[in-house]
């Protein structure tokens, strides 16, 4: 016999905690389950949040390592260009998703990790590692941008950037994040982004160049440590693949089970930044409120939720795909980006936005 709960959540990311925790503070009876053993580990981010992300204060406050303050972005091998209001935090991950994960369980969802999803059947039923079978009256997937429960309804991220990292000392403290555009970073950028005494260094391309990710990284740790920026010891590594495609279709349904996306899944990353935090918080929250709001009865909760995801990523995401598209027909073209095109491409300067 299959358990029946309200609201199944899965995955317990940022969105999914979210997710979970709206929900079981609206009354719904809520099981989230996640295949990492334990939140947020391994790390595979960048650990940076704008300042204004909408998350619960201890969530933040416990996770917080470093104010960042200011963007300089190097095109090629030119001075940097330094804007001074792109303030954010660098955050530990882990702790993040913690505190998230934390509150959800206050709140009175079930949170279950070491437990992956074997299968979901047209019907909304969902077969977990342990042995379960769970049906629920609504359906969260929160599962990242390989998302099984949005191959399940249709809707597949159409784009992803490759991204391979490395944390490595900072030999002097820095609170400003490093952007680095050049044609040997195809399809995407470099970074530096400083956490206290260490740093981490980076770089996003498409697909068709994975097979550089490592030399690229380590050609930008080389340039870094010849500068004194960086020591050339290697702390840590990590990568994964970030949706750079925009928005798809977030809701359907899985027989009388309403099915939502969000986060990553939903293919809410920025695709020229590749910033997914804040966007995952948010459509975490309102997808627990509209799981809760239909099994309520509202039959218009999912409509609703994309007409809300919509009015707030819609605009930003078509711009960033079509800056990224505009790259990439340089890329493929053969023809050398010049400093105009870069300035197009890139969210610091004022011809991305017009």
């Amino acid at each position: 016999m299959a358990e029946s709960v309200d609201v199944l959540v899965i995955g317990l990311g940022p969105a999914g905690a979210c997710a979970a925790a709206e929900a079981a503070r609206r009354g719904c009876n809520v099981i989230a389950v996640d295949r990492k053993r334990e939140p947020g580990r391994p790390v595979q981010c960048a650990e940076l949040v704008p300042a204004l992300i909408d998350v619960e204060t201890r969530a933040l406050a416990v996770s917080a390592r470093q104010p960042i303050r200011a963007m300089m972005t190097y095109i090629e091998h030119d001075a940097p260009d330094t804007r001074d209001d792109f303030p954010g935090y660098m955050i530990d991950r882990a702790a993040f998703d913690a505190a998230l994960v934390a509150s959800a369980g206050q709140a009175g969802a079930r949170c279950q990790f070491g437990t992956a999803v074997r299968s979901i059947t047209r019907d909304g039923r969902i077969e977990l590692s342990d042995g379960r079978a769970v049906t629920a009256a609504a359906i969260v997937g929160a599962d990242g941008p390989r998302s099984a429960v949005g191959r399940r309804i249709g809707q597949v991220n159409p784009q992803l950037i490759e991204t391979r990292q490395i944390t490595v000392p900072l030999l002097r403290r820095h609170e400003a994040t490093d952007i680095f555009l050049s044609a040997g970073i195809p399809g995407g950028y470099g970074w530096l982004f400083p956490k206290l005494d260490v740093a981490h260094v980076g770089a996003g391309v498409d697909p068709a160049y994975k097979g550089r990710l490592k030399d690229i990284v380590a050609g930008l740790h080389a340039a870094l440590a010849r500068d004194g920026r960086v020591g050339t010891g290697i702390l840590g590594r990590t990568g994964g693949a970030i949706p750079a495609g925009g928005m798809v279709k977030p809701w359907n349904r899985l027989g009388g089970a309403l099915t939502l996306l969000a986060g990553d899944a939903a293919g809410l990353t920025n695709p020229v930044t590749g910033a997914g935090i804040a966007a995952a918080v948010y459509s975490g929250k309102i997808a627990g409120q509209a799981a809760a709001a239909w099994t309520s009865g509202d039959r218009e909760a999912g409509a609703d939720y994309e007409v809300d995801l919509c009015s707030v990523f819609q605009a930003a995401l078509d711009r960033a795909v079509r800056r990224r598209r505009e790259l990439a027909a340089r890329f493929r073209s053969g023809t050398p980006a010049d400093r105009a095109v870069w300035r197009r491409g890139w969210i610091a300067y004022p011809e991305y936005w017009s």
